[in-house]
C-alpha cells in the first residue's frame, strides 16, 4: 500500500515532488466519449495560484497542465489520463541547511521513520505543492459530476480567529479570500498581514457544500459516503478536523433537536448535513475543515538535527501566511473525486 491513490472505480495517483522536475495525476476509470481538453482544468489550477495579498507565497509558478494521454480528439478514450505541470520555479538553495535539521510541524521526521530517506527540499511529496496534482484530477471529476448536475463550491468561513457571517454566494467566489462577508473579509486580511510581520502563520476553517447530489451515494457499513469525504479531505496535508452537517456541535444536542424532521418536501432541517446511514439523502451536504497554521515561520523553532542533537531552526524560502485561499480549489476537488468515485459505483449496482 503506496498511499498515493484515492477511488474505487474513479482512481486518482499523484506523483511528483516539490523541487522536482514536474508534479502530476494519473486518472483512470474516467468513462470514455467525456470532451475534455487542457482549457477545461486550467481554470482550477489558476484558483489554486498565489493571489496578489502580500500574504502569498512569491512562488510563482504557471502551473500549464499538459494531457499526456487518454484523451483523442477531445474525448476521454476511457484509458488512463496522465497530467503533467511542471516545475518552472523553485528554489532548493533554500533548504540546503535542512538536510540536516528536522522541521518542526512538518512530516521531515515522521518521512525519515518510515522510509529511511527523505527529500530535504520544499517537503517533497509533504509540499503542498502536490495539492497541484489533485487539482488537476478534481476537474475532471467535476466534469462527470457536472453532468448529473451535482455542484462543489467551498468558502472561507473563519481565519486567525475571525469568523464570517452568511453562506457560500457566488460573489465570494470573486474575493481575495473566497468569504461572503466582506466586512470580516476585512479583519481577516489585516490579521494576515499582522502575522506576517511577526513572522508567523494563521489556521482557518473552510466550508464545503455540495448542491445536487442524489440521494443513494455511498456503501452503508464501510465505504460510508461521509467517511470517504473525512478520509479525502484529512489526507490534505494541512487538515487536522473534519464535520458534517451539525458536526461536533450534535454531541450538544438532544435527539429531538438533532433529528431532522421529514417532510413531503424533504427534511426540516439539516442537522445530518446531506447523508444518513453513511449515504447520502439529497440534502446539501455541508462540510467544515479545520485547517492548521502552515507549519514554516519565520521566528526561531526548537528542534533537533539528524543525530539527534538539540538545535534551532528559522525557516527560508517562499511560504504562504495561510492555506487560505488556495486550500478551497483543494477541498472542492477532493469532493469532486469522492463523488465521482461514488457516482460510477452507484451505476455499476444500478446497471
Amino acid at each position: 500500500m503506496s498511499g498515493n491513490i484515492i477511488g474505487v472505480l474513479f482512481r486518482v495517483t499523484t506523483w511528483g515532488e516539490s523541487h522536482g522536475p514536474a508534479v502530476g495525476a494519473v486518472v483512470d476509470g474516467c468513462p470514455p466519449r467525456l470532451e475534455l481538453s487542457e482549457a477545461d482544468i486550467q481554470p482550477e489550477l489558476d484558483r489554486r495560484r498565489p493571489g496578489g495579498l502580500p500574504s502569498a507565497s512569491p512562488r510563482r509558478e504557471a502551473d500549464r497542465v499538459e494531457i499526456l494521454s487518454g484523451v483523442f480528439e477531445g474525448k476521454t478514450t476511457g484509458t488512463p489520463i496522465a497530467l503533467m505541470i511542471r516545475n518552472a520555479d523553485s528554489d532548493s538553495s533554500a533548504y540546503d541547511e535542512l538536510r540536516k535539521l528536522y522541521r518542526p510541524g512538518h512530516g521531515d521526521i515522521t518521512y525519515q521513520a518510515k522510509y529511511g530517506i527523505r527529500d530535504h527540499r520544499g517537503g517533497g511529496r509533504a509540499s503542498g505543492r502536490e495539492t497541484a496534482c489533485r487539482v488537476a484530477a478534481g476537474a475532471i471529476a467535476r466534469k462527470i459530476i457536472g453532468g448529473e448536475g451535482i455542484t462543489v463550491a467551498a468558502f472561507t468561513r473563519e481565519l486567525g480567529g475571525i469568523a464570517a457571517a452568511g453562506d457560500y454566494a457566488a460573489a465570494a467566489a470573486e474575493t481575495p479570500l473566497r468569504c461572503p462577508d466582506p466586512e470580516a473579509e476585512k479583519r481577516m486580511i489585516a490579521r494576515l498581514e499582522e502575522a506576517r510581520a511577526a513572522g508567523d502563520t494563521l489556521g482557518g476553517i473552510v466550508e464545503i457544500v455540495v448542491r445536487g447530489c442524489p440521494p443513494g451515494l455511498g456503501e452503508p457499513v464501510f465505504g460510508k459516503m461521509d467517511g470517504a469525504l473525512a478520509g479525502a479531505l484529512m489526507g490534505i496535508g494541512t487538515v487536522k478536523g473534519v464535520e458534517i452537517g451539525a458536526g461536533f456541535a450534535a454531541a450538544r444536542m438532544t435527539g429531538s433537536v438533532c433529528n431532522d424532521a421529514i417532510v413531503p418536501g424533504g427534511f426540516r432541517t439539516n442537522n445530518a448535513g446531506g447523508i444518513l446511514a453513511g449515504i447520502t439523502s439529497g440534502a446539501e451536504i455541508v462540510i467544515r475543515i479545520a485547517c492548521k497554521p502552515i507549519p514554516s515561520i519565520a521566528r526561531p523553532q526548537e528542534t533537533i538535527d539528524v543525530a539527534g542533537n538539540p538545535a534551532f531552526l528559522t525557516i527560508r524560502g517562499r511560504h504562504d501566511v495561510c492555506v487560505i485561499p488556495r486550500i478551497i480549489p483543494v477541498c472542492e476537488a477532493m469532493v469532486s473525486i469522492v463523488l465521482a468515485d461514488h457516482l460510477l459505483r452507484q451505476r455499476a449496482i444500478r446497471s
